[in-house]
């Protein structure tokens, strides 16, 4: 299991050599869903721990979304067939119109896009490539295809326990409409409960993993707030 600050490969920090003891641990604590990323698959453009997942999703039994190098509809099929929940899309649906609106029409809310974001700009290819779009021109293309919500990941909070990016989450639902899991940032049960009163107007929900492994607060503190 690694963490990267601010989604720099050459900053990152390794808290387990078995991410399948980890996602035990996380379903012991009470995870009803795991978000789980393929770090080695968002930087060469496919899934390279497809192994690992299996182990996971035999061995753990909790719902999980999964991204990282999903770049094709084949990925998505086969990732879905494996008992993936939700495939999460970052790269290809930044750069490729027209397969973002092909992987809506065929799996619909099986697929999730990620917008990873560095100010206004999208990041690409493992956070190592700009794409040719605004955050803001992104996400009216996702609620013009028919996405309902997406993935925020404010690049510069990540892995940085900063607290999130309040601000841009709420303009963002203000100018678009669309449901906003958060994602970046969250470094204690504060961070949490600003996110959790902000529910009502769309954040629909929230990606916490730095500030679980660094202790900053339990899985079961969390869980109690709802």
């Amino acid at each position: 299991m690694v963490r990267l600050f601010q989604g720099k490969f050459d900053r990152e920090k390794v808290y387990s050599n078995d991410p399948v003891k980890v996602a035990k641990h996380w379903a012991k604590q009470g995870a009803k869903f795991l978000h789980i990323v393929d770090l080695d698959g968002a930087s060469s453009g496919a899934p390279k721990n497809l192994k690992v997942l299996k182990k996971i999703l035999s061995e753990v039994g909790v719902p999980l979304e999964f991204g990282g190098g999903v770049r094709s509809m084949e990925t998505i099929a086969k990732l879905l067939s494996l008992g993936v929940q939700r495939v999460v899309l970052g790269t290809r649906a930044a750069n490729d119109a027209q397969f973002l609106k092909k992987a809506f029409k065929k799996f619909g809310g099986k697929v999730i896009v990620s917008i990873d974001a560095k100010g206004a700009k999208v990041l690409t290819q493992g956070w190592s490539s700009s794409a040719s779009k605004t955050v803001l021109d992104f996400a009216r293309e996702l609620k013009e295809v028919g996405f309902k919500q997406l993935i925020y990941t404010d690049i510069s909070k990540d892995g940085a326990l900063v607290g999130p990016n309040i601000p841009g989450i709420k303009d963002l639902i203000r100018k678009t409409g669309l449901d906003i899991i958060a994602s970046g940032g969250v470094a204690g049960l504060k961070d949490l409960i600003k996110l959790k009163s902000l529910q009502k107007k769309g954040v629909s929900g929230v990606i916490v993993g730095k500030a679980l492994y660094e202790g900053k607060f339990t899985l079961a503190e969390a869980l109690k707030l709802k």
